[in-house]
């Protein structure tokens, strides 16, 4: 990527579209440490929907000194607006901008129009019409004749979709980008922990006999200290009355625990789908449940979703 191309896209960021995905990517690999390059790569992956966004986002937020101007970047209008949306944003407003005038009510006026054009016709064939000027003429009795016609079908060929087909990771929308929203800190902070690094297995070195009795000879004057400590702790215990148990009787103290009402509170549809990327299905399915109290009027597609959970959780489990 060339100097100017990086620049104009700092200065117009909803232009990054039109860059390719393996351009930007490039561009990251020779200047890791680069935030500003590191941010546009990830709203491409976001537009595209890319199945690497997710593990993209954490890999940013590695590389963010300050992960506040992250989450304030990944959930303002310029991230998540795409050239499409801002099309139609555009014409909508043009059309809100034409003047329409009021209509004229013309039904009246043109009622009196015709009721006048009527009666002047009638006047004009009254000679006409003279019953008198016309004779009768015998109708002829035809047979009527019955045509077989095949019905015609206008309904098209029907397209049969299996929805069990379907599996619950698609319809769970497993691994696809994940939409955070201004007031969802909490579950952004709960998607960088997702990350677990094991610790690194090293070798340890072989050491020589005569090294291992010398930190054998260590670890024993090491000891030596610690255990006439020990006596001294021992003997202020035996010489020092005990302190007396607490009578079941007394009085205890109210503890308050604000878990479940903080998990009630920040508790988003976000938050549980994290539960599901980390596959802590139990998690997830406390979640829906959560969320089906909080939103009455969504309790049905909450409850489809326990569902699908708890058919990926025995899938899993086989």
């Amino acid at each position: 990527m060339q100097l100017q191309e990086l620049t104009y896209l700092l200065k117009e960021p909803q232009a990054v579209s039109t860059f390719e995905v393996d351009t930007l990517a490039a561009a990251i690999k020779q200047y890791p440490y680069f935030q500003p390059l590191r941010a546009l790569y990830l709203k491409v992956l976001k537009q595209k929907e890319s199945y690497k966004y997710n593990n993209t986002l954490k890999t940013t937020a590695a590389y963010t000194t300050d992960r506040s101007v992250l989450f304030d970047f990944i959930t303002s209008d310029v991230f998540n607006q795409n050239a499409i949306s801002e099309h139609i944003k555009q014409n909508l407003e043009a059309i809100n901008a034409i003047e329409v005038n009021a209509i004229d009510d013309i039904t009246v006026q043109k009622s009196v129009t015709l009721d006048d054009a009527l009666k002047t016709q009638i006047k004009a064939t009254e000679g006409v019409l003279d019953p008198d000027l016309f004779e009768a003429k015998a109708l002829e009795p035809q047979t009527p004749k019955v045509e077989h016609k095949a019905p015609k079908t206008t309904e098209g060929p029907i397209i049969a979709i299996d929805v069990d087909q379907i599996t619950p990771e698609k319809q769970l929308k497993i691994g696809s980008p994940l939409t955070f929203d201004k007031s969802e800190n909490h579950s952004f902070t709960q998607w960088l922990k997702i990350t677990s690094f094991k610790p690194i297995e090293r070798e340890e070195a072989t050491e020589a006999p005569e090294e291992i009795a010398k930190s054998e000879a260590k670890k024993a004057e090491i000891k030596t200290p610690l255990q006439s400590k020990l006596a001294i702790i021992d003997k202020f215990i035996s010489d020092n009355p005990k302190i007396k148990p607490v009578s079941k009787t007394a009085p205890k103290p109210k503890l308050v625990d604000n878990d479940s009402d903080i998990s009630d509170r920040l508790m988003t549809e976000t938050l549980a789908r994290i539960y599901l990327e980390q596959k802590n299905y139990d998690k997830a399915i406390q979640s829906y449940k959560i969320l089906s109290l909080k939103y009455p009027e969504k309790s049905s597609f909450f409850a489809h979703q326990i569902k699908l959970v708890k058919e990926l959780k025995d899938n899993n489990t086989i």
